[in-house]
């Protein structure tokens, strides 16, 4: 049978010069899947929209360094985005990332992973970002939102697909059940 997709709840407003955003969906996976896919940084493009490339340059431990490039869009507006993050893996739980160069002014922000009943896992972002263009408030808003709404969409449709790949991969043939 299959699961109905995660409803994905992203909010957004402006707090000075940055924009706070809050992104909620529960999974139907295993906490091992969540973690798999929140930190297979190469593969990211793959199912995260406007990212183009990522890719590791450099591995310390729990620290990650990764190169990622792509673009954000609001309505008629498109920016091109080239930034540099800092990832910090506390597993199973929490992935930290930090800007540390590039074509966004400021972003710091965690994913939060907490097993619930059921083979469910409350899947939180939280964090800040501040645009490197100077964009009149509502719209910057509104992007910060929108873009981080697609990306974590894209995030938590791969993990609900790992989810169901690996659920099918353990069951027993047709005939047998």
């Amino acid at each position: 049978m299959a699961q109905e997709p995660a409803i994905v709840d992203v909010q957004a407003e402006r707090n000075g010069g940055l924009i706070d955003v809050r992104a909620l969906a529960i999974v139907q996976a295993p906490l091992a899947v969540v973690w798999g896919t929140l930190t297979d940084y190469e593969r990211l493009p793959e199912f995260i929209p406007g990212l183009q490339t990522s890719r590791i340059i450099d591995r310390q431990g729990a620290t990650i360094t990764v190169a990622q490039t792509g673009q954000a869009r609001f309505l008629f507006l498109t920016l091109p985005i080239a930034v540099t993050l800092q990832s910090t893996e506390r597993p199973p739980h929490v992935v930290e990332v930090r800007r540390i160069a590039g074509t966004v002014r400021y972003l710091q922000g965690r994913y939060v992973a907490e097993q619930l009943p059921d083979r469910k896992v409350r899947l939180r972002w939280i964090g800040s970002v501040s645009p490197e263009a100077d964009l009149p408030p509502l719209i910057g808003t509104a992007l910060a939102r929108l873009s981080i709404q697609e990306q974590f969409q894209g995030m938590v449709r791969e993990i609900e697909s790992r989810a169901g790949r690996r659920l099918s991969a353990t069951l027993p043939p047709r005939g047998d059940r």
